[in-house]
């Protein structure tokens, strides 16, 4: 009996330092590969996802497209690359069932008021002027700044607005004119954000765009 109440009046043995970060690095890499093996798993899903959806907005901002294809610009030319390459911009071409070129879906980023907004826009080279805007990602505001894609008078005022000389903001109950866009109120920033990366891109792309005839011709394959 003696022998019992010793054993039980010894206090317990803390585990070791070293045993602790042992257990801890081993818990860590543990969920380290967890992550990476589930992000492996799921990204061909997500690069299929995010495919899907760019093929869809072209369709959208550029009416009228049945067909298009993916161009790159190498050695001062327009070609046609459909195999993405690493740190390569490319835009978009859409052809009617004619085969000709109706424009451009052009893609864009730059900051919004909470974070990255990824849009493509619409390009009509003939007309110069933008014909279609989707908002691709944006984690603006709910309520607010997410009304650059939910607001359908926001999104209409790129189906048929003029670059020249360049696309402006105005507050709304403005008299818009063909170049300009109405801001929505409480989201001025977001709006501000999309014309703002509308006319980076015509900036980065427009004066490299072959006139239409001679864009890369459309091949008979999907």
């Amino acid at each position: 009996m003696s022998r019992r109440n010793r054993s039980h009046d010894q206090p317990m043995q803390e585990p070791s330092s070293a045993r602790l970060i042992m257990t801890l690095g081993l818990a860590g890499l543990l969920s380290g590969l967890i992550i990476v093996a589930v992000f492996e798993t799921t990204r061909p899903v997500i690069t299929a996802y995010q495919a899907k959806v760019l093929r869809e907005a072209v369709f959208e901002v550029l009416p009228g497209t049945t067909r298009m294809r993916r161009l790159v610009f190498q050695e001062g030319q327009l070609r046609i690359k459909e195999q993405e390459g690493k740190d390569e911009e490319a835009l978009f071409g859409g052809y009617d069932d004619q085969s000709r070129l109706l424009g451009y879906a052009i893609p864009g980023s730059g900051p919004g008021f909470q974070d990255t907004i990824r849009l493509i826009y619409g390009y009509r080279p003939t007309e110069r002027k933008v014909v279609g805007m989707e908002i691709l990602e944006s984690r603006e505001t709910p309520g607010l700044g997410d009304k650059i894609y939910k607001d359908a008078a926001f999104v209409a005022n790129f189906r048929d607005l003029a670059i020249d000389p360049r696309i402006e903001t105005v507050k709304q109950g403005i008299s818009a004119a063909a170049n300009q866009v109405n801001v929505i109120t409480g989201a001025t920033i977001s709006s501000q954000a999309v014309v703002r990366i509308i006319n980076a891109g015509n900036a980065r792309w427009l004066e490299r765009l072959p006139v239409p005839a001679a864009v890369p011709p459309l091949e008979t394959t999907p």
